[in-house]
């Protein structure tokens, strides 16, 4: 038993395939043709498997070529073996590739009705064997979790710098005020930040992301007063309702505001050079083909 494993150590994949054409013509020169390798080449390499295995796989005279009984046994298990490494060796060229795989995509929610991640569609429909896994939640959230290696990728807003991770701008867009439809300013077409200033806020924690929150308030900010937050939520829906309900006022990438419900007012704003920009974020030493097509299939421009 223990010369088992030395014996099979020498046994390689062309070993098999050769046997098996072989097996299927009966007959070496035809089988040599069918290999393109000349017939004494053949012959060698068949006494080499038999010399490995400890047992004639053949019975060969000057006019017929047959299986003995070990022979016929190995034509049916070495069928399976090259079948299986051939499948095998195509899973691990179409990871090798990007083509196979898994994918775990991050994203914040606020860029649902923008087109990055109509590119998971695309993405899929092009690499249906790579399984791609959504992750929702907040852009620091997100960008930690890349970090640490649980995302493979994240479409965020505005994310703060972080050692290690790239980020690649996908969409630039204007803010917008949403105001309860009974605020003194929900008719007019358009509105400053001093226009809004003096409003009560409802926002994000500023947990959700430093940079974020900056260039959200910017429109309020660049009017010299600091903005009053008096309700934090966690998800533009639930602000978008709050502001309904008339707690306060908020100011949100126009693409969010596409789910706002009808009993609040959006408003372009003016006057400010502030604007949000959605960033497809990867670890910097992360070259894996799987990323990069992933990547090269994402929009890029401004709204």
């Amino acid at each position: 038993m223990a010369d088992g494993p030395k014996l099979l150590d020498g046994v390689e994949l062309r070993h098999l395939r050769y046997f098996l054409a072989v097996a299927d013509e009966l007959h070496f020169g035809r089988a040599a043709a069918r290999l393109h390798i000349a017939q004494p080449a053949l012959t060698q390499q068949i006494q080499r498997l038999e010399a490995l295995l400890g047992t004639r796989l053949f019975d060969r005279t000057s006019r017929t070529v047959a299986l003995t009984d070990a022979g016929a046994v190995l034509r049916e298990r070495a069928s399976a073996i090259v079948r299986h490494a051939a499948r095998d060796l195509e899973e691990v060229t179409r990871i090798g590739e990007g083509s196979q795989g898994r994918l775990y995509l991050g994203f914040v929610p606020s860029v649902l009705p923008l087109e990055p991640l109509r590119g998971v569609r695309r993405f899929r429909e092009r690499y249906p064997l790579v399984q791609v896994e959504l992750v929702e939640g907040f852009t620091s959230h997100l960008m930690e979790q890349l970090s640490h290696g649980s995302l493979d990728t994240a479409i965020v807003r505005d994310p703060d710098p972080l050692p290690g991770i790239s980020t690649t701008p996908l969409i630039t867009e204007p803010y917008v005020a949403v105001l309860p439809a009974d605020h003194s300013h929900a008719a007019r077409a358009t509105l400053t930040g001093a226009d809004l200033a003096d409003s009560p806020l409802v926002f994000f924690p500023r947990a959700a992301g430093v940079l974020a929150q900056d260039k959200n308030l910017a429109p309020l900010l660049e009017s010299g007063r600091r903005p009053r937050i008096v309700q934090e939520a966690s998800t533009w829906t639930t602000i978008f309702y709050l502001v309904a309900e008339g707690i306060g006022i908020t100011v949100a990438p126009r693409s969010a505001a596409v789910t706002a419900p009808t009993t609040v007012r959006v408003v372009p704003l003016t006057e400010t050079s502030s604007a949000t920009t959605v960033y497809a974020a990867t670890r910097t030493d992360d070259h894996r083909p799987l990323i990069r097509n992933f990547l090269t299939l994402l929009p890029t421009h401004d709204r």
